[in-house]
């Protein structure tokens, strides 16, 4: 997929600090704590509502009364006359919600839409589904989170299989993923330095978590909580999860919660909205891809070779790669086959090490590419992120 019309206002976007679940986010619906935090960035950043023709919301993890969607989130953030559709692709959706968006925009559908991912993987629903034929009618249950990540229901593995059967066959060693780890641990550290000076670009924070009442705080989150430090000698006293293998939870992400949001809109509307106008993003093309049963950090490769042809360019002319690394071994994979430096990768950061709250997690990452690309003078930015049934989905952005 490409486009040519579709453009993102420098300093159109948000996120909130990622928090590990069960954290101080743990009960917040998710759809509600999205629409406050849209509704606080548009009122710090002096944006009307009545701007936007339609939002786009992007979930995995059903929330109470989230049957309302895209009218609700639209009410929260003081939009009440617009609607629009909800995006659920997995760990792609951050992806997808800003690519089917985008092409709504390039063909004159819309003019102005609010992107809004969202998801709280603690307190996921346990769900029963009514089987009348079933065992003296007994029905079916499914826990959202436990069960579907670890039991691929095409592929027969759980999520972590997945990263050691890439490992096996490509002959990426626990020595190899601690190393991957550490580099994706001081990379987050830039980000730390001066009072968070590079997330203050784009995170609302403080956020204040009060009470069902709405009048205690029970916590203030400033930045994103629950990361462990990570040291050489703590990774290499780590054991494999999956006996026989290589992985350690070390070398692997945790869920989190969050949410985050990209205006996507034409070049005249960027300009109006933007926070600096003699900076321009550019929304350029999209790739997916689906790996072999059962070996889903492979996806991310063809995605992004996909959406850098349908650019025009190639991976050496790239200024930004952010890739959602849910294993370390995402990132060995793709430095290998891409041709690239792994340190020219997730700079500032990555969801290995701050998290992964599904929807939102593409979206963070992208947005930290535009600042990346923003500081460095410009060019084209490259993200990848693979996503449950061994698929994946890039994007490539430029900013001029």
């Amino acid at each position: 997929m490409k486009v040519s019309k579709v453009f993102i206002p420098y300093g159109g976007y948000w996120c909130t600090p990622f928090v590990r679940w069960q954290g101080s986010f743990s009960n917040l619906n998710a759809v509600a704590f999205a629409g406050e935090g849209g509704a606080r960035f548009l009122k710090e950043r002096k944006i009307d509502p009545s701007v936007f023709t339609s939002v786009a919301l992007g979930m995995t993890i059903p929330q109470k009364t989230c049957f309302f969607g895209g009218p609700w989130i639209a009410a929260l953030i003081g939009a009440p006359g617009i609607t629009g559709p909800m995006y659920s692709q997995a760990c792609a959706t951050g992806a997808r919600a800003l690519t089917s968006s985008a092409l709504e925009v390039e063909t004159g559908l819309n003019q102005a839409i609010l992107v809004i991912t969202a998801d709280r993987c603690s307190n996921a629903p346990h769900l029963f589904y009514p089987n009348p034929t079933g065992p003296g009618g007994k029905g079916d249950a499914e826990d959202w989170m436990w069960d579907n990540f670890s039991a691929d229901p095409v592929a027969k593995n759980a999520m972590i299989q997945t990263a050691e059967n890439v490992a096996k066959e490509s002959g990426i060693t626990k020595e190899q993923q601690d190393e991957m780890v550490l580099l994706r641990f001081a990379q987050y550290q830039d980000a730390l330095k001066d009072d968070r000076a590079f997330q203050q670009r784009y995170m609302v924070s403080p956020i204040e978590v009060k009470d069902a009442s709405g009048r205690k705080v029970l916590a203030t989150v400033k930045g994103d909580e629950g990361i462990f430090p990570t040291t050489k000698e703590g990774l290499a006293k780590l054991k494999p999860t999956l006996e026989g293998g290589s992985v350690t939870f070390g070398g692997q992400t945790f869920p989190a919660d969050g949410n985050a949001g990209i205006i996507v809109t034409t070049r005249e509307r960027a300009k109006e909205l933007s926070r600096n106008p003699k900076i321009e993003v550019q929304f350029l093309a999209a790739g997916t891809a689906r790996a072999k049963k059962g070996f889903m950090a492979q996806a991310v490769v063809p995605a992004a070779k996909k959406a850098l042809e349908n650019s025009g360019i190639s991976v050496s002319d790239v200024g930004s790669i952010k890739t959602h690394n849910p294993f370390a071994v995402n990132d060995i994979y793709f430095y290998r086959e891409m041709g690239v430096k792994p340190e020219s990768m997730n700079r500032y950061g990555s969801s290995l090490i701050y998290g992964h709250p599904q929807g939102p997690t593409g979206t963070r990452l992208m947005i930290e590419m535009v600042e990346e690309l923003a500081i460095k003078g410009g060019g084209y930015g490259l993200f990848s992120g693979c996503a449950a049934g061994d698929t994946a989905m890039a994007c490539v952005l430029r900013v001029s």
